[in-house]
């Protein structure tokens, strides 16, 4: 059960199967691939100070994915009849990779959703023109998610730097004039409610005349901070019960990330978007590999998936 234990915090997450305390960690099992996301690569224009990737303009830990790459695991889906709905693309800032409008065009093309995530500035603006044809084409299956990490403007860029509003709000305005499918997603770091927040970001949508309605929970995501450092409990699996959560709820029952490591010869797929660097979590090469279940032996999984109730798929 979820509780405080007297053991020091470097003893939990330690043992995949075993709580600090000895109890059987919660684990949860693929149930259906609806989502694969593919980490674009690690490098970004921005340096946020609480990036859970550690993304920056010199970190390329992991590498552009190319399009022989993901073409490759788009294969295996259909090949296997894995029923994967959706595609979805994270970063570091995805339109850094020279290669992801023709990968857009790729994935559309074959039939699936898609959700791109970025930071709507420059990298994203110079590729305007081919973002008109895939929306063109295929709008009511792209959608495009924006980070805000909050609706006040020195908060925002408390997080990712100065001018970063601006270049932002810029991007945002452009695809929402341009009549792109768009999400907007946003973050409890500063404390706020949820109310309050969407009551926020609503009258920011509202003054810009932004096609995002607020209170609708899939176009204004707001995600759970993740802190390695600060104390969460363990989930095990009598957790389920006293939660009310079913483990076919959280993230890694119906989805998986791939990730092309520096110095790797080919890409691997790990259990979910937000543990791109924890070697426990790489699952294998192949999606058939990577359909093992996964045990909850991290904060994040116990801070974001399971207590924050969070899922970065649309």
């Amino acid at each position: 059960m979820i509780k405080n234990i007297n053991s020091s915090e470097s003893e939990k997450f330690k043992d995949p199967r075993l709580t600090a305390k000895g109890e059987k960690r919660a684990w949860v099992n693929l149930t259906r691939l609806t989502t694969l996301w593919f980490c674009t690569g690690t490098l970004c224009n921005l340096t946020c100070k609480n990036c859970y990737i550690e993304s920056s303009p010199t970190n390329d830990s992991l590498l552009y994915i190319t399009p022989d790459d993901v073409k490759n695991y788009l294969d295996e889906i259909q090949q296997n009849n894995l029923g994967t709905q959706e595609i979805g693309f994270t970063g570091g800032e995805p339109f850094m990779n020279p290669n992801l409008i023709n990968i857009l065009e790729l994935c559309l093309s074959r039939g699936f959703r898609v959700l791109c995530l970025t930071n709507a500035m420059l990298p994203m603006m110079k590729y305007k023109s081919g973002l008109l044809e895939l929306n063109k084409t295929y709008r009511d299956r792209f959608t495009i998610r924006i980070s805000v990490d909050h609706y006040k403007k020195e908060l925002h860029e408390q997080e990712r730097g100065s001018r970063s509003w601006e270049l932002m709000l810029k991007g945002i305005l452009w695809l929402s004039s341009n009549n792109f499918k768009i999400d907007i997603a946003g973050r409890t770091l500063w404390g706020d409610d949820e109310h309050s927040l969407r009551k926020g970001y609503a009258s920011l949508f509202k003054k810009y005349n932004i096609n995002v309605d607020a209170f609708d929970s899939k176009q204004l995501v707001i995600f759970p901070e993740m802190d390695e450092r600060a104390d969460v409990p363990e989930i095990t699996t009598s957790c389920w019960n006293i939660l009310g959560i079913h483990p076919d709820d959280v993230m890694c029952a119906s989805s998986r990330m791939v990730i092309k490591r520096k110095g790797s010869a080919r890409p691997s797929v790990v259990a979910c978007t937000l543990l791109p660097y924890d070697p426990q979590f790489e699952l294998g090469s192949t999606l058939k590999e990577a359909s093992q279940s996964v045990h909850l032996n991290h904060p994040h999984c116990a801070r974001f998936c399971v207590l924050g109730r969070g899922s970065c798929s649309a």
